[in-house]
């Protein structure tokens, strides 16, 4: 990775931290649905002065079919889901189940996308699944009231990423970033538009999770598709989403001093497992073999 994607990927981790902080406080009022109607539909708009030329409107046209998909595996399925995750868990905590996005990446580009996987990468997935599961072992409770569908759907949304993330590179690598940013985003908001309405909340929203949808839908959104699309051309899906090892730190400062959210020893411990898991999974972190040693010579007389 050369030091410029390293800086945008220091830049994309932050804006990324922060959605789920922007999540956090406006999904309550807005519901999940509408809260990724305005993100999609707003970033479309934003995005839509990049797309001036009949030449990247008819690459949209042209390849409206994988970019309705794209939008789909990429923005629809995956916001909603966190946006729902993010109504009962801490935004922190979302952003470390997050964290397994490398681990379905590395893993359905294996499957489908023909990516070797090495055997220490499986033993990274092992770590990272238990990692998320010292996260959650105590919340994993799927009676009514309870956390454990929620944690199902952040999970779901990191599945989504790995699909959506080898499918861009392989699929529409060859497209210009701005085509991929503004065509997904448009493709989204369009399959978001009839069900975000019927789900219109009836009671007035206020200034502050007006605010809030805003930032992500320019921030989180416009602004950090920018940087994805851009990365996942340069550096690969892998690596591109390796953000996530970043994306944690950022929301568990954030929700610390803006929402006061708990930040404690088995939060940190779950953290790290999950980090390290993630970081062999997808070779980042290289385990050695031991080589023979060397043979010992009898001292000279």
């Amino acid at each position: 990775m050369s030091s410029a994607d390293a800086l945008r990927l220091s830049l994309l981790s932050t804006l990324w931290g922060l959605s789920f902080i922007f999540m956090r406080v406006a999904v309550p009022e807005f519901g999940a649905v509408p809260l990724v109607l305005v993100r999609m539909g707003l970033g479309a708009l934003l995005l839509m002065p990049l797309l001036i030329s009949l030449r990247y409107l008819r690459l949209i046209w042209d390849h409206k079919g994988p970019l309705l998909l794209l939008g789909i595996v990429n923005h629809v399925l995956p916001f909603s889901l966190l946006a729902l995750a993010t109504t009962r868990l801490e935004a922190g905590f979302t952003s470390l189940i997050n964290a397994t996005t490398p681990i379905f990446t590395a893993l359905l580009g294996a499957l489908f996308f023909a990516t070797a996987v090495q055997r220490q990468q499986y033993l990274g997935l092992a770590l990272a699944l238990l990692g998320v599961y010292v996260l959650s072992a105590d919340r994993l409770d799927f009676a009514l009231g309870g956390d454990g569908w929620f944690i199902l759907a952040a999970l779901g949304a990191t599945f989504c990423y790995g699909i959506a993330s080898n499918y861009s590179k392989t699929r529409l690598g060859h497209l210009p970033t701005r085509v991929l940013a503004a065509g997904s985003s448009a493709m989204s908001a369009l399959v978001l538009l009839i069900p975000g309405i019927l789900l219109w909340p009836s009671v007035p929203i206020s200034p502050l999770a007006w605010g809030n949808a805003m930032a992500l839908a320019a921030l989180s959104t416009t602004l950090a598709f920018l940087l994805y699309f851009g990365l996942l051309a340069s550096a690969g899906a892998t690596a591109t989403s390796t953000v996530t090892f970043l994306v944690p730190v950022s929301a568990l400062i954030w929700g610390y001093l803006l929402l006061g959210e708990t930040l404690n020893l088995h939060i940190i411990a779950g953290m790290v497992i999950t980090l390290i898991g993630t970081a062999i999974a997808t070779k980042l972190l290289r385990i050695r073999r031991l080589g023979a040693m060397p043979p010992v010579y009898p001292p000279h007389e």
